[in-house]
């Protein structure tokens, strides 16, 4: 067993059936939706089939970040039983819990100096990040020391791929990740814009693809030009989405298709409630080990 324990949030949007058994734990997020106020708890308080419904029904969601009281909560316990801790963070591109990470770690090790809390800005969303917490937790559980992970985590980090579109761009819109005008001449004439995430952690319109067929192959066409070793690649790959499986089959199975040495299938998750309440529904995102990201 180890002496040191592995966390992050529940923004890494994996399975919390993936975080049991990985033995991961994770502190939520929030969001409001419809005057009331919920844990993002990986769909197990309101099921994310539910969650898109009520968004496509009108429902404007509105999301709050892990606060330093809550990390204190979350971290203490381990803290007490002679644990160090590794949290890897939703980037810093997106969201300031970072920063609340770091406040609660202060005021922690004034309390338990023998301890060690490292922290990591993952500069990563979604199963992006779930996927750099997955290959932290393979280092873990090959024996790597606290510091050894770290270190990895620390120097791979820009080196995780986020690729995605979406069909609907009316919360991109909102979130001021794309114009009032693109949106309404996106939707107008089907384009689908395709963006990934910069080596800031940020959200970056690339290209204007007319049609999801299209820029389902464009999507993979970048995961053949950055992935390390091409169509050779062997690591791992994943896929969220925002209420539309089938799309996310279809880009997997592509993925399959194209990249034949892949360790293990295509592994789909659904955009967590957090990360959803600014994508809406209609997005499919792609996850993978590839070049040094750049701006």
């Amino acid at each position: 067993m180890s002496d040191y324990v592995l966390t992050c949030c529940s923004t890494a949007d994996m399975p919390s059936e993936y975080f049991h058994k990985r033995e991961i734990p994770y502190v939520c997020f929030h969001y409001r939706m419809q005057g009331r106020e919920y844990l993002d708890d990986l769909g197990q308080t309101i099921s994310f089939a539910n969650f898109y419904a009520r968004i496509a029904a009108g429902a404007m969601p509105t999301t709050s970040q892990v606060n330093v009281g809550e990390f204190i909560n979350f971290f203490e316990p381990y803290l007490k039983s002679g644990k160090d801790i590794l949290h890897i963070t939703l980037s810093t591109g997106l969201s300031g819990v970072y920063n609340s990470a770091c406040i609660a770690r202060e005021g922690l090790l004034q309390e338990y100096p023998s301890r060690k809390i490292l922290l990591v800005d993952s500069l990563g969303a979604s199963s992006g990040y779930g996927l750099l917490v997955d290959l932290a937790a393979d280092l873990r559980d090959q024996g790597a020391t606290l510091e050894e992970v770290y270190t990895w985590v620390e120097e791979n980090k820009l080196k995780i791929h986020h690729w995605f579109f979406s069909t609907d761009l009316t919360h991109y819109k909102r979130g001021g990740r794309i114009s009032i005008g693109t949106a309404l001449v996106g939707n107008l004439l089907n384009i689908c814009p395709l963006l990934n995430m910069n080596n800031k952690g940020q959200l970056i319109p690339r290209l204007k693809v007319r049609g999801k067929k299209q820029v389902i192959t464009k999507l993979v066409q970048m995961m053949e030009v950055h992935a390390q070793k091409g169509l050779a690649y062997a690591g791992k790959c994943f896929v969220s989405h925002a209420a539309c499986a089938e799309d996310a089959r279809q880009v997997a199975a592509f993925v399959e298709r194209k990249f034949p040495n892949l360790n293990g299938p295509v592994l789909i998750n659904s955009v967590g409630a957090v990360i959803g309440s600014h994508t809406g529904p209609g997005t499919v995102a792609l996850f993978f080990l590839g070049d040094q990201r750049g701006s």
